[in-house]
């Protein structure tokens, strides 16, 4: 179907129109501010592209060595000590130092898990498997600082503890006794 001409008039009008409107000056009140403030990317905040942002706060690494509790079945341990300066790569990993089920008795620190030597049909391997050799991927240390934003997480176990009735609470009717 073929657009009729008075809509292909109609579309050149408007199409004029947005032309002249994007050419028209900025009232002198957009001008100044924009001369204040310089172009801003939402990305970068209220700093001008032309200017350099500053680093964010870095906040203290914890580095209390206490076992955290999961807040989920199958969640990685967090790392409950710094690791600044710690060499993971393909040549050596800091983490085997202390973490090796062979190094633990004198480090005292926790072994890696039996499924860290595993590969993916789940034969176990002498060495660490290669696709969990790189701790970080998954495991990470904790800074000392606020949360950026609440958090309403209830784990399942504080969730079954909870008085029938309750906002959260596992559903009990009809559960079998």
């Amino acid at each position: 179907m073929k657009p009729s001409r008075s809509w292909l008039t109609l579309l050149a009008l408007f199409t004029l129109l947005l032309a002249v409107l994007a050419a028209l000056p900025l009232p002198a009140h957009a001008q100044q501010q924009q001369q204040q403030q310089g172009l801003v990317d939402a990305m970068r905040g209220p700093t001008p592209i032309g200017n350099e942002s500053k680093a964010p706060i870095l906040y203290p690494t914890e580095n209390k060595d206490i076992r955290r509790n999961r807040n989920y079945t199958m969640q990685p341990p967090t790392i409950p000590h710094k690791i600044d300066g710690y060499q993971v790569d393909k040549d050596f990993n800091r983490c085997m130092f202390c973490h090796a089920r062979t190094r633990t008795e004198e480090t005292q620190a926790i072994p890696v898990s039996i499924t860290h030597y595993m590969d993916r049909d789940n034969n176990v391997l002498a060495e660490v498997s290669p696709r969990r050799y790189f701790c970080t991927q998954c495991h990470v240390p904790q800074a000392d600082a606020k949360p950026l934003v609440g958090n309403s997480f209830i784990d399942v176990e504080q969730m079954l503890k909870r008085k029938p009735g309750a906002k959260g609470a596992a559903d009990t009717k009809g559960a079998a006794k």
